[in-house]
C-alpha cells in the first residue's frame, strides 16, 4: 500500500471507529443520559459560577453577520483548517508531519471512551440557549445528519482539541512573532466559537484544550 493510501486508511478506520461508539450510544437510553449529563454539567458550572455560555451567546446574537460566520467556522473551517495542515504537511513530505498526524489522532481518540462511556449532549438542547445553526436553516440533529457525526459528544470538545494541536503546532513553526500569536490564540478563538454557538460548555473547552495539549506532548 502506498503511503498516501496508507493515510487514507487510517483516516478512514479513524472515522470508522467514531462512528462505533456513535452507533453504541445513540439510542433512547444514550440520549437521555447525554441530556441528564448536559444538565449535570449546566448546575454544576452554575455553583462554580462559571457558566458564561448564555451571556456570550446573548451578546453575539446582537449581530446576525457575526452569527453567520461563527456557524460557517463552526460546521466547517476547523475541520478544513486541521485536515489541510495534515495534507499539506504529507504533500510536502514534511519530517513534522508524522508527530502532528500523531497527535491529532492521539486527540481524536482520546475522546472516544469519555463519549461511549458518559455521553454530554450540548448547550442548545437545554433551555435558555438558542440553537445558531438551527436557525440559520441547518439542523444538526437531522436524521440524515446524525448517521455522519455524534450529536451527544459535547465532552471534551473535539474542535477545541485539534485547534490546539493545529494552533500550537502551526505557531512552532513559524517564523514571524505575530502569525506565532495568532496561531496560539486561534484555540482561544475556536472556543468562543462552540460556546457562542451553543454547541459546548466551557467544560468542554477546558477538557478539549487539556485533551490537545496531552495528544502534543504524548506525540512528540
Amino acid at each position: 500500500m502506498s503511503r498516501g493510501w496508507r493515510e487514507v486508511a487510517i483516516g478512514v478506520g479513524a472515522y470508522g471507529a467514531y462512528l462505533l461508539v456513535r452507533q453504541v450510544v445513540w439510542t433512547p437510553e444514550g440520549r437521555a443520559r447525554a441530556a441528564a449529563n448536559a444538565t449535570r454539567v449546566d448546575a454544576t458550572e452554575q455553583r462554580w459560577r462559571i457558566a458564561i455560555e448564555r451571556s456570550v451567546q446573548r451578546f453575539v446574537l446582537r449581530a446576525p453577520r457575526l452569527i453567520d460566520l461563527l456557524n460557517a467556522s463552526y460546521a466547517a473551517a476547523n475541520v478544513a483548517l486541521s485536515v489541510g495542515w495534515l495534507v499539506l504537511l504529507h504533500h510536502r513530505d514534511d519530517g513534522d508531519f508524522l508527530t502532528e498526524r500523531r497527535a491529532a489522532l492521539i486527540a481524536f481518540a482520546g475522546a472516544l471512551p469519555v463519549f461511549a462511556l458518559a455521553p454530554v449532549a450540548p448547550p442548545r438542547t437545554l433551555p435558555g440557549f438558542v440553537d445558531t445553526m438551527a436557525e440559520r436553516g441547518l439542523d444538526l440533529d437531522h436524521p440524515l445528519l446524525t448517521r455522519l457525526y455524534n450529536p451527544i459528544a459535547a465532552m471534551p470538545s473535539h474542535h477545541v482539541a485539534f485547534a490546539t494541536v493545529t494552533g500550537l503546532g502551526l505557531a512552532r513553526r513559524s517564523r514571524s512573532r505575530w502569525i506565532r500569536a495568532g496561531c496560539r490564540a486561534y484555540p482561544a478563538g475556536v472556543a468562543l466559537v462552540v460556546v457562542a454557538t451553543a454547541n459546548h460548555f466551557v467544560s468542554d473547552v477546558a477538557a478539549g484544550a487539556v485533551l490537545g495539549l496531552v495528544a502534543r506532548k504524548v506525540a512528540r
